[in-house]
């Protein structure tokens, strides 16, 4: 792969490494949506969908008569599909840094004050009143939980109030720093870094394959 090519493709992951990273060095716990989730694990592949299928699959006519703009075109349709892949998601809220054995009882008592029907089924849990079913998945290794959708009947304003309630409710809630965030910070600054040098190191290279991948 050519210093260009390694440019784009490790860019966009190694930012949303390093922003995991922090994430997971934080002493708070953060609670986001899947939809969040989602779309920044969309935009931190993204280089390598632009260095793959993107160049591999584009219309030789098609570049040859929009220059350019056919780029454009294309991010523009990324961007489109990863949307709709986000929006047909089912509902899920990602708790990050926090340990498994944590949730349970905080969520429990959380769900008593928004609903008192609520029941737990093992590691799923019923919330009527909101119109929200879902299961519990934690990752011991990587320090967080996940709150999943079960089943396609959901109330997305009893998820939203759900996810309100819960990040109030973290807010008083410390937890130590995750270990394994500094793999992340630390393999996220040495792609930085290798990004840096080899644009820096191979700048002609880098604006000549720049200008066969945009035929200019």
């Amino acid at each position: 792969m050519d210093p260009l090519h390694l440019c784009i493709a490790l860019s966009p992951l190694s930012v949303y490494l390093l922003l995991l990273g922090v994430i997971n060095l934080s002493r708070r716990p953060l609670v986001t949506n899947g939809a969040r989730d989602a779309a920044a694990l969309g935009v931190g592949i993204s280089g390598f969908v632009v260095v793959g299928p993107m160049e591999l699959f584009i219309p030789e006519a098609t570049i040859l008569r929009l220059g350019v703009f056919v780029w454009v075109l294309l991010l523009a349709f990324y961007a489109m599909c990863l949307t709709l892949f986000v929006l047909l998601m089912r509902p899920r809220l990602v708790i990050y840094n926090i340990r498994p054995d944590q949730v349970r009882p905080m969520l429990a008592e959380l769900v008593n004050e928004l609903d008192r029907e609520s029941r737990w089924a093992g590691e799923s849990l019923i919330i009527p009143n909101l119109g929200v079913q879902l299961h519990v998945e934690a990752s011991a290794g990587m320090r967080n939980v996940q709150l999943i959708a079960a089943g396609a009947h959901q109330n997305y304003e009893g998820w939203h109030r759900l996810e309100k309630t819960l990040s109030s409710s973290l807010r008083q809630v410390q937890s130590v720093r995750n270990p394994y965030g500094f793999s992340l910070v630390f393999f996220s600054l040495l792609m930085i870094g290798t990004v840096t040098f080899w644009l820096v190191q191979d700048a002609d290279t880098v604006a000549h394959s720049l200008r066969e991948m945009l035929r200019l």
